[in-house]
C-alpha cells in the first residue's frame, strides 16, 4: 500500500515542498508545498512548472489516505482538477478546505463533489496557514514554538475537531455561477 505522497510523487505532482515525511506521530505523514493539477508539457525531459497548480498546500494522512487538506486554487473551477488528481486519496470523513481567489470575501460554503465534501473559503490577503489557524482556532504563539511537522500535526488535530455545519451546502455548479473573475494578486506568499 503506498502512502499518497509516494503516489504523488510518482506521478510527479508534488513540488516546491517546504516539508514532506513522516510526521511524529506513528504511520502519519504531511505535506507542504505545491500540487500539479496540470503538469507541464514534457519537451526533451526538460523541467517546467505545472500549467496549472494549487498553492500553499498542506495535508496529512494516515495508511492511504488524506485525512486533511488545505489549499489555495486562483479559481473555484479548478476544484474539479483538484478532485481529479486527488481521487481516490480522499475519504468521504475527510477534512478538506480549499481557499479560492474568486469566491465572494464574504461566502463560505460547502460542496459535495463526487461523494466527498469541501469546505469553500475565500482567500483575499491571508495565508491558507494563517486563515486555517484562525478557523479553527489555534493559538499563533504556540504554532510558532514547533517545527514544520509539528504544526502539521497540531493543525490536523485541529481540523478533525471542527465543526463546520454552519457553512451552506451548495452544489458545485451553482458556486461555479456565482464566483466572480479570477484575482491575481501581487506578492502572494507561497
Amino acid at each position: 500500500m503506498n502512502s499518497p505522497i509516494q503516489v504523488l510523487d510518482q506521478q510527479k505532482r508534488l513540488y516546491s515542498a517546504v516539508f514532506k515525511g513522516p510526521l511524529k506521530k506513528p504511520g502519519h505523514e504531511g505535506y507542504r508545498g505545491e500540487i500539479a493539477l496540470i503538469p507541464a508539457k514534457s519537451f526533451a525531459d526538460e523541467a517546467r512548472l505545472p500549467e496549472l497548480s494549487a498553492y500553499q498546500l498542506m495535508f496529512t494522512s494516515s495508511s492511504d489516505k488524506l485525512d486533511f487538506l488545505a489549499a489555495e486554487v486562483k479559481s473555484l473551477a479548478y476544484l474539479r482538477n483538484l478532485r481529479d488528481v486527488l481521487g481516490d486519496l480522499l475519504k468521504a470523513d475527510g477534512k478538506y478546505f480549499v481557499f479560492a481567489g474568486n469566491v465572494d470575501i464574504s461566502k463560505k460554503f460547502t460542496i459535495e463533489l463526487d461523494g466527498i465534501t469541501f469546505f469553500i473559503l475565500p482567500l483575499d490577503e491571508g495565508t491558507v496557514y494563517n486563515e486555517l489557524v484562525d478557523l479553527v482556532g489555534l493559538d499563533r504563539n504556540e504554532l510558532k514554538k514547533m517545527e514544520t511537522d509539528g504544526k502539521l500535526s497540531r493543525l490536523a488535530e485541529a481540523v478533525a475537531k471542527y465543526k463546520s455545519s454552519k457553512f451552506p451546502m451548495i452544489t458545485f455548479e451553482q458556486a461555479q455561477k456565482e464566483m466572480g473573475p479570477i484575482r491575481i494578486p501581487e506578492g502572494r506568499p507561497v
